[in-house]
């Protein structure tokens, strides 16, 4: 299998080489030919072979231009100087070098092949540089992204797994001294901490729905509004108890998106302000749009987030701090994944305080 692949390796290569060296050659002789015909047609209508020279000049720095290296300009100077002596100027269809200026048209054409080419080269192993660069770049984007997933996948699962098994253990050491009460409390909290498990596990599988990092998502015109009411469905099954005032605008919104990744998007940031905002007032869901981009917005009036947490909320990394509305588990994975899903989107996520709580909010492009 070793010695397969490294012969398969071999003749891609070397297919590559044939066709570049195929297409340079294919261009070389295309646009000396173009530029022939057109010599020829200039000629017949003026008589005038001083002009003819331009036509190649042209030809020539469109080949330095689209071709490998030196060669094929040097080459094509070479022609354009023998088709301008042989076809153009009297004697004609016969070679007369001696004739004055000959020397100076070759050596200027010459210049102009070999400083385009020059230029061309250049500017391709710049072009090379930079790709490489931003491929660098990317990479560092996964890695980071990567590591900030597994950190916070390590915090924010500890915590339930621990509660689970505590709780677990309790009922199961415990349970001829406990009361009915007692029993449906720790049963309580183990089902609480499964069906956030449950949701993490969600959160996860939406992850593995963008290939190549952040590269690719599966995306199709779909309805705003039915992206948010499909949402609002699920987050209820959940947290039937959730107070929201959602708001949309009377105008059909149709923009290109994973469905299922928005509403995964828009579920997170609902549970998160149901959780942690620790306010009884309803939550608003809104969204408004301009010409070019739609806004998803999820406002609570709770107790907010502390300023040095905001610039670090979706980095995933876990927070020590017990003031704010983000002091538990859950608003680690979740942010970070959403965060993920609306820069796949070509989008940004965003979050800011205001004067009763926090906002966050997402912009999508509409094409």
């Amino acid at each position: 299998m070793t010695v397969y692949h490294k012969f398969f390796s071999e003749d891609t290569r070397l297919y590559k080489i044939y066709k570049e060296k195929f297409t340079d050659v294919s261009v070389t002789l295309l646009l000396l030919l173009l530029a022939t015909l057109l010599s020829f047609i200039y000629w017949r209508i003026s008589q005038n072979a001083a002009n003819i020279a331009l036509l190649y000049v042209i030809a020539l720095v469109l080949i330095a231009r689209k071709t490998e290296g030196y060669f094929w300009g040097i080459f094509a100077s070479l022609v354009g100087v023998i088709c301008i002596n042989y076809l153009f100027t009297y004697p004609y269809y016969s070679l007369n070098f001696t004739l004055t200026g000959y020397p100076i048209t070759f050596l200027g054409m010459l210049a102009v092949a070999l400083t385009t080419s020059a230029v061309t080269n250049n500017m391709r192993n710049q072009m090379q540089m930079l790709a490489d660069r931003e491929k660098l770049l990317v990479e560092a984007e996964k890695e980071k992204m990567r590591a900030n997933l597994l950190r916070a996948i390590s915090h924010d699962l500890r915590t339930p797994l621990t509660s689970i098994i505590g709780a677990s253990a309790s009922y199961i050491t415990n349970e001829e001294v406990l009361n009915e009460e007692q029993k449906k409390e720790l049963v309580s909290h183990i089902y609480e901490d499964s069906n956030w498990l449950l949701n993490m596990v969600e959160n996860l599988l939406s992850v593995t729905r963008i290939q190549d990092g952040v590269a690719n998502v599966n995306k199709s015109y779909e309805s705003v509004e039915e992206v948010i009411s499909e949402a609002i469905i699920r987050l209820k099954k959940r947290l039937p108890d959730t107070q929201l005032s959602v708001r949309v605008p009377d105008e059909l919104i149709m923009i290109p998106m994973d469905a299922i990744l928005i509403e995964q998007v828009l579920i997170n940031l609902l549970e998160n302000a149901a959780l942690h905002s620790r306010s009884e007032l309803p939550i608003e869901c809104y969204v408004d749009e301009t010409a070019d981009f739609v806004t998803f917005h999820v406002r609570d009036y709770g107790i907010g987030i502390s300023p040095e947490r905001l610039s670090t909320i979706f980095s995933g990394t876990a927070y020590t701090g017990n003031s704010s509305a983000d002091s538990s588990r859950g608003m680690g994975i979740g942010l970070t994944i959403c965060k993920t899903i609306i820069t796949a989107h070509k989008g940004k996520l965003r979050v800011k305080s205001h004067d009763a709580g926090t906002e966050f909010y997402f912009i999508l492009p509409k094409a």
